[in-house]
This record gives structure tokens, sequence and C-alpha cells, in this order.
């Protein structure tokens, strides 16, 4: 008989429960005895309500235990996470029930010890007891969330074993498994096994592991089976199936899911209400996104967040600020993703002021030290050409992952830095972080910047030894890089491994070849192109029309330029009408140039004048030439090449005093001319030579081969071209400063150090003179040597006395 101090005890009632709240409980045996039963009915309502020290002195004072009581301690300090004191009672336990091993088990499970809740499963077996289907669920959830696919299999291999496999619930356990270990083909022949109807845990299950693995298609398409088979949907399977509409933009099929699950009542969950939101936003569809999350009776940072994002996403900077700025108004929680996403609105905006107030708050919030954040920070200030903060954020990152790396690397490449670039990802790589696609492109972006193709075949090598799989985007720079190195072949080779080319591709390769002197190679891509159904865009055209241009396709350009508007519906901009005013004005077609640029549906630009007024100077046509000079001085007042084409074109007239007064003007104008400068890298070294330039080391060698090299040229009929000896000497002072000319320097240079089965690569960042021109093409025949020279115009391909460009650049 339980005597109770009713003083101390206190009862209430409360929607039909009794709650029992006990101070302190005294207990008074009739007889020296207590009720086992009783006292074990208070033990369990004690442990369910979390007071677990009280249930403990139960426990202690108990004069007699049995099973019942043992099982409900061992769980009370399992389920409360108390698993040292869970093991130590179950070590003294005196009768050990498959009740007690799941309890620990499943307290092992829960916190994801893996060794002790594998050694307890096994070990429960040794001692003879037979796992259930609760203690499968335990340790099969254990498998799941913590991506044990090993140890899952080694549970399947066991559930076929002792016949589970016929139990749902340990089946859906399986399914579960596999879907999160990214094992999905089995889970799904798990889940079609299954005969006759499957629960919804299992469906549940099924859905969330496709759209979890990427298999949106076929999440959508499991959920509506499980509709059709009349299987209810709960909180659980609608975030699933409407991520799979998010991940596929299936708007109109996440617009009937809303429509169901306002029917079946879950429209005020706020997991759904969170999923639609999301669903609504990544499908463009930011109305509706809106209207589920002003519905919204909590407010829920993370569906603010998908809200943000996605007007981030369609250019909606504005709207994502104003939310922002509501978050903070309402004391929102924010945290480490509302940030970037509010971050990546001023990286496009370049909205600075408001950049910094937003690292302010950053730095406030305490947020400043969350690497989501950080990165967020280098890739805003880097795209708003901010580099000196983004490389300040970066610096002080205790932990740099690529992404921070990238950022910043990118940061520099797209911001006309690319040296920077190239070194911040030596340093990367120093630092044995492996560099992801993203970064990869704009390296190579860089290395083309700076023509550097020693560097860009290391890093292509480094991405084939890596293993990694390229992407589009890398290959296109692949592309890109070898073409505008000089490298056609190698680009070409690249163009022709790629799975698949996009219009980027294309134009690159259209332009690689138009710039390296094949442009009947740019316009039979070009054909290809459209005969593979991809559409060519504005750039497409560019490369299109420079290389009618230099190739002398006048009719075949007329033709190109015209369907642009017409077939593509692509207005010409002042880069297509400088194309197409260069071809005309090298047939020497200079009136009908002239008319075109008064004909312009676009006021005519500096690209324009400069193609008409080279024009003019090839054919001599002075008045003309005045006049493209004349707009160019208004145009670009302090660039001095227009000046100088002019002063040339008097000089080649022997307009001495004509010439003189241009240079008389550029110097009272304070516009200095840019010195012509050509370089040549060998063993990643650059040595650059200007014209006469005599502070090499081996000054004396260079000079020597250039003796020989003249000497031997002329003996097979070169002759030099005064014309471009712009000086008022005499002849034999013009031969000599025509002999001593940057690119020449760089050529002897380029025989004495580079092999003889090795192309001589020289860059130029004027455009070479017509003499050089002539002299490369007698060199490549007399030394057997293949010379490639860029210049500020394009790729010269000398060999065997013949240039790729046709002697029309």
């Amino acid at each position: 008989m339980i005597k109770l101090n009713f003083k101390i005890l206190r009862l209430s009632f409360k929607s039909s429960h009794l709650y029992v709240q006990v101070r302190s409980i005294r207990f008074y045996f009739a007889n020296s005895s207590q009720s086992t039963l009783d006292s074990n009915r208070v033990l369990n309502e004690l442990s369910k309500s979390g007071r677990i020290n009280e249930a403990r002195r139960l426990f202690d004072k108990m004069p007699e235990r049995d099973e019942f009581t043992w099982n409900t301690m061992i769980a009370a300090y399992a389920n409360s996470g108390k698993l040292t004191e869970a093991l130590e009672l179950f070590r003294e336990t005196p009768i050990k029930s498959s009740i007690s091993w799941n309890s620990l088990i499943s307290g092992y499970c829960r916190r994801g010890m893996e060794i002790e809740a594998f050694d307890l499963f096994w070990g429960m077996q040794f001692e003879g007891q037979r796992p259930n289907q609760y203690t499968m669920g335990s340790i099969l959830r254990l498998c799941s969330t913590s991506g044990l696919l090993n140890r899952g299999k080694e549970v399947h291999g066991y559930v076929i074993k002792t016949q589970f496999e016929s139990n749902d619930y340990v089946v859906t356990g399986l399914v579960d498994m596999y879907a999160k270990c990214n094992c999905i083909l089995e889970a799904e022949y798990l889940f079609k096994m299954v005969p006759d109807k499957k629960n919804h845990v299992m469906w549940t299950a099924m859905v969330a592991g496709y759209s979890q693995n990427g298999e949106a298609v076929k999440a959508i398409e499991c959920y509506r089976d499980m509709v059709v088979e009349g299987i209810e949907s709960n909180q659980f399977t609608f975030p699933s199936v409407l991520a799979a509409c998010a991940a596929v933009q299936a708007g109109n099929f996440g617009a009937q899911v809303h429509s169901f699950i306002v029917r079946t009542g879950f429209e005020a969950n706020i997991f759904v209400q969170t999923a639609l939101v999301d669903m609504y936003a990544k499908c463009r569809d930011l109305d509706s996104a809106m209207i589920v999350l002003n519905n919204m009776e909590v407010d829920d940072v993370v569906s603010w967040n998908s809200m943000i994002v996605g007007c981030v996403r369609q250019g909606c900077e504005e709207e994502a600020l104003s939310l922002f700025r509501k978050m903070h108004a309402r004391d929102m929680k924010l945290d480490s993703f509302t940030y970037p996403s509010v971050l990546n609105c001023f990286a496009s905006t370049k909205d600075t002021k408001n950049a910094m107030s937003v690292h302010c708050l950053i730095v406030k919030t305490g947020f400043e030290s969350y690497k989501l954040v950080n990165n967020a920070l280098v890739d805003m200030y880097a795209k708003q050409g901010n580099l000196e903060c983004a490389f300040q954020v970066f610096n002080n990152m205790p932990n740099k992952d690529v992404v921070s790396w990238t950022s910043l690397v990118t940061g520099y490449a797209h911001n006309d830095r690319p040296e920077e670039a190239l070194k911040l990802f030596c340093d990367m790589r120093t630092a044995g972080i492996y560099p992801d696609h993203i970064v990869l492109a704009s390296v190579l972006s860089a290395c083309a910047e700076l023509t550097v193709v020693e560097f860009g075949q290391q890093v292509h090598a480094n991405l084939v030894k890596s293993g990694l799989r390229s992407s589009i985007s890398v290959d296109n720079s692949l592309v890109t890089m070898y073409a505008k190195c000089g490298c056609i072949e190698e680009a070409s080779r690249v163009f022709g491994s790629m799975e698949s080319q996009d219009v980027i591709t294309w134009t690159a390769l259209i332009v690689g070849y138009a710039q390296n002197g094949k442009g009947k190679d740019s316009v039979r891509l070009y054909e290809e192109m459209i005969a593979s159904d991809i559409k060519p865009d504005f750039i497409t055209f560019i490369g299109l029309l420079f290389a009618c241009s230099h190739a002398g396709f006048l009719e075949s350009g007329q033709s190109y330029f015209a369907s642009m508007e017409k077939v593509y519906g692509i207005k010409p901009g002042p880069e297509h009408y400088a194309c197409m005013i260069d071809l005309l004005g090298r047939s020497g077609k200079l009136v009908e140039a002239e008319t075109l640029v008064n004909k312009m549906d676009v006021e005519p630009d500096a690209t324009v004048w400069k193609a008409l007024l080279s024009a003019c100077r090839v054919h001599s046509n002075l008045e003309l030439g005045e006049r493209a000079a004349k707009n160019l001085f208004e145009l670009e007042p302090q660039n001095a090449v227009p000046y100088i084409m002019l002063s040339n074109m008097y000089s080649a007239t022997e307009k001495w005093e004509e010439a003189a007064k241009i240079r008389r003007t550029m110097k009272s104008k304070g516009i200095s001319k840019e010195p012509g400068c050509s370089w040549v890298e060998i063993n990643s070294r650059v040595h650059s030579f200007m014209s006469e330039d005599r502070s090499h080391p081996r000054t004396g060698e260079i000079y020597s081969k250039i003796g020989e090299v003249m000497l031997r040229i002329k003996e097979a009929g070169y002759v030099p071209d005064i014309s471009f000896a712009l000086h008022n000497t005499d002849e034999e002072a013009k031969e000599i400063g025509l002999a001593y000319h940057s690119e020449k320097l760089a050529v002897a240079f380029g025989l004495l150090s580079v092999p003889a089965e090795g192309p001589i690569r020289i860059f130029k960042n004027l455009r070479v003179c017509g003499d050089c021109h002539t002299a490369m093409k007698y060199v490549s025949r007399v030394f057997l040597r293949h010379i490639i020279l860029r210049d500020s115009n394009c790729f010269h391909h000398f060999k065997e006395g013949q240039c790729s460009c046709g002697d029309y650049w």
C-alpha cells in the first residue's frame, strides 16, 4: 500500500492529460513492501517528462526491480543523451532484453556514434539477442544521416540473411539509406521490389531520394504515382516534390501541388510554406512567391532568404535589398545564408556605399568569421573592381577554401590584372588547394591576355592529370587561350575533342582562325556552325567580318553583314561597321567606305574612324585621311595613334613640314607616342626589345646576329623598304634604322635562343611595319624557321617565305 503526502503532491488536469508535478516524493511502505507496479508507473512518468535525476532517485530506492524497471531507466538515460550512465546501468541489469539493447543502440545512433552503435549491434547478436525491426530502423537511420554506405550494405546483408527483406519498416530504412548515400539506383530497385501497396513513409523516402540525388523528373513522376495509388502525402512529402519542381523549373506542376496542399490542409505548415516560396522563386514566379511569404504567420528566415535569392537571380536587385531592409527592421535573426544573397546584389549594382554598410553590419552581428559570408564579401568586392578590399577580406580569413581563392583569382583576371591572377593561382596551388572549373577558366583567360602559352599548357596538363572532368567553360577558355597565343592547331584539336560546343566555342575558333590569318577556315567554320543549328551572336559576326576583311572576301563580307539584321535580328554595332569599312578600304573602295560611314545607324566611334584612316594610309588617300583624323582628334584628343598615322602619311609623301607640325601639336598637348616594343618568352622569362635597344645582356651577340641576318636575306632577294623609315635622313641611315627595329632584334634573339625545331614567338604592342613583315618572310625561308609574330592587329605565321595573312593585314 502506497501512502502519499498530498501536501506536497499537486495534481492538475489539462486537455484530458494528467500532469504529475512532484517536488519531492516520500514513500511510506506498508508492511515494509511497495508495489513494484505502481513504482514502475511513476518511474515511467518521470522518465517521459525528462526528470531523469528524480527518476534515478526513485529507481535507487526501489527494493525490487523487474525487467520493465531496468528497461525504463536505461531508455531514460539513452533518450536524454546520457549514454555513459545508460551503458553503466545496462551492464548492471540482470536481464538484457531486446528492449534494453534497442534503447542503448538507438541512443548511440541518435548521437551519430558509429563505432559504439555497431559494437552493440553485433554484440547483441553475440549475446543471443535477435535484432528486430526497431533495431534495424535505428541502425539504418545512423547510416543514412552519416552517409555510412559500406556499413549500410553490411546491414542490408544481415537483413537478407535474417529474412527481414519483407518487412516494410526495414525496407523503408534501406531505401532511405541508399538514397541518402547517393545510391539512388539501389534505392529504386528495393522500392520497386516491394509487392502490393507501399506505405506513405516508403513513398516519401523515394520521392525525397530522387529529389536529393538530382533526379527531379523521376521525383515528380514518383509523386504522381503516389497520388494515383491513393497514398496520402504529408509535411515531409510536399517539400521534396516542390524542391524537384524548383530544380527543373516545373512551375505549373508546382502550382498543382500547391492546390493539393491547400486541399489537404498543409498550407499552414512552415516547412511546406518555405518549400513553396523557394519553388515559386526558382521558377521565376516572384508574385506567387511573395503571396505565400506574406501569408506566413511566422517570419521564417529561410523563406525570406529564398525570396531574396529569387529576386537576385532575376535581376531584381532593388526588390531584394528592400526585402533585406524589412528583415532587418523586423528584427529577424539574419543568418549566414542571408548575407551572401544580399552581397550578390551589390556585386551587380556596384553600390559601394551600401555594400560597405552591410559589411559593417556583418562585423557587428559576428558573421565576419563565417567562411560562406567572407567568400561572398571577396566575390562582391572583386566584381565591383575593389580588389584591395577583396584582398584584405581574403587575407584576414583563417581558413580559405577553393571558393575563396577562385573569387579572388577571378576578380584579378576580370579586372585587367592578369599577372596578379596567375601569381595568386600559383599561391593557391602551393597552399594545396585543388582548382575547380571556374578558376581554371579564369586562369586560362589570363594566360590568353598575357599570351603566356607555356603557362597555359601547364594548366592544361594539370587539368588532364587531375582527372577532373572538363566543362564547356574550361574548354572554351582553352580554345580561346590557344587561339590568342597563336597555337591555332591546338585550339582546333581542343574544339574537336569537345563533347558539345555552344555559340561561345564556335565564335572563339572563328575569331581564332581570323586572327591567325586563316580567313577561309573562319568562313568554313561559320557555315558548319549554321548547319549545326547554332545561332550566331553579336561577337560571332565581329570575328566573321574581321576574317572577311583580312582575307579580302568582299562579297561574302557584304552578304554576312546584310544577314545580321535581316536573318538573325542582330543590329550591327560600331565594331561591325569598323570591320566593313576596313574590308572596303582594303579592297580600295574608299568612296564606298566613306558612304557607309555616313549611312551608319549608330554614331561612328573611334574604331570606325581608325579603320577608315588606316585604309587611307594604305591607299595614300591623304585628303580622306585628314577628315578621318580630324574626327579622331575630337573623339580621342589624347590618343597618339591618329596623330602618328597622319604624320606618317605626310612623311610617306615627303611632306616633312606637315609631319613636323603634327608632332609639334602632340608635344604642345602633352600627347606622347607609345614606343614600339617587341618581346620573346624563353623558359618562362620575358625578353623585351625597343628600337635600336642595347640594354639586353647579350646585346653583342644580338647585333652580330642582326648583321648576319641582314646579309643573308639580302642575298636571298630582300630589299629594305625605306618608305617605312619615317625620319628625314639619308638612305643609308634609314636602312640602318630599319635593321634595328624591335621585331628584328627580337627575331635575332629568337634565332640565338630557341631550338631549331621550335617556333619563334614574338609579340609586339603596335602593328608590324611593312619592311619588318617582308624581312620576316625572308628569315623564315633562309633560316628554315617557323616565326609567329603577334602584333596589335593579328597573328602572322611566317613559314617557308610565306605569311598566313597573305600580305593582307
